[in-house]
């Protein structure tokens, strides 16, 4: 009798033990416990088991699902990749510096030179029935002889006001009628004049030159702000690619202002 009961005690005290370790709950007419989500029916009595996922695997779960990614280390969105501005800010400068050159262009155009030309006569405006437009949409400029110019008008009820805009322009051209066209002869320089045109190409260049400077250091600003998001070694790359286009554009706009003092003192 005695073993009897000393094995039931043996076998109360087991279960207790493990109905404790697995978080049971005992629900019934005469008391309660706490209990956890999970239910399982026994001999008509409620049974709770806590049968929940333990914490740190649940943890890592959630690390993995659905391919979650990293966040900056101040949580407070996903880590971005730096935008690639090198193309845009080259492009942006290329433009602007073009432009430039452009510019220069068209007033080197405008000096008179010894020479005859057809883009002399270029950027003169011809002001016919109330309208000005320049005189190379009313008529065809042609070179007859190194000393010569023939200007054909598209209409010739327009040759009054072709002339009267010829001789008004600083050229220092006089044509003459000759039929239903102008004929300009390109007067001989003087060495005042030769001197004066050097002058205006030495001031041209500068002021291109400025310009392109300008363009430059616009696009190294705009590296400057970007560059808290770029790695050093790729500002360094943009700067130097930024300051051999500069170098390009200076150098051309030199070449030009040098072949039109050329010109000017050959004529």
């Amino acid at each position: 009798m005695m073993a009897m009961f000393v094995r039931r005690a043996l076998s109360s005290r087991n279960a207790i033990g493990v109905l404790r370790r697995s978080s049971v709950v005992v629900q019934s007419r005469d008391f309660s416990f706490i209990s956890s989500p999970n239910l399982m029916m026994m001999g008509g009595r409620d049974l709770q088991f806590d049968l929940s996922m333990p914490d740190f695997l649940r943890d890592s779960r959630r690390g993995f699902a659905k391919g979650k990614k990293s966040k900056d280390d101040s949580g407070t969105g996903m880590v971005d990749a730096a935008p690639d501005i090198g193309p845009t800010v080259k492009a942006a400068a290329s433009s602007q510096m073009e432009a430039a050159i452009d510019a220069l262009s068209r007033d080197l155009t405008k000096l008179r030179t010894g020479r005859a030309a057809p883009g002399m006569l270029d950027h003169i405006v011809v002001e016919t029935g109330g309208v000005k437009m320049p005189l190379n949409h009313l008529a065809l400029v042609s070179v007859l002889d190194p000393k010569t110019l023939s200007v054909n008008p598209y209409d010739p009820d327009t040759v009054k006001e072709l002339e009267k805009a010829i001789v008004a322009s600083p050229l220092g051209l006089n044509p003459k009628l000759d039929g239903q066209r102008l004929v300009a002869s390109i007067p001989a320089l003087t060495k005042e004049h030769i001197q004066a045109m050097c002058k205006i190409v030495t001031k041209s260049s500068e002021v291109v030159k400025q310009s392109i400077r300008r363009a430059r250091q616009k696009a190294l600003d705009t590296i400057k702000k970007a560059g808290s998001s770029l790695p050093k070694d790729e500002v360094k790359r943009l700067e130097k690619e930024v300051d051999e286009l500069t170098k390009k554009f200076v150098k051309s706009a030199e070449d030009m202002c040098k072949s039109k003092e050329k010109e000017i003192t050959e004529a």
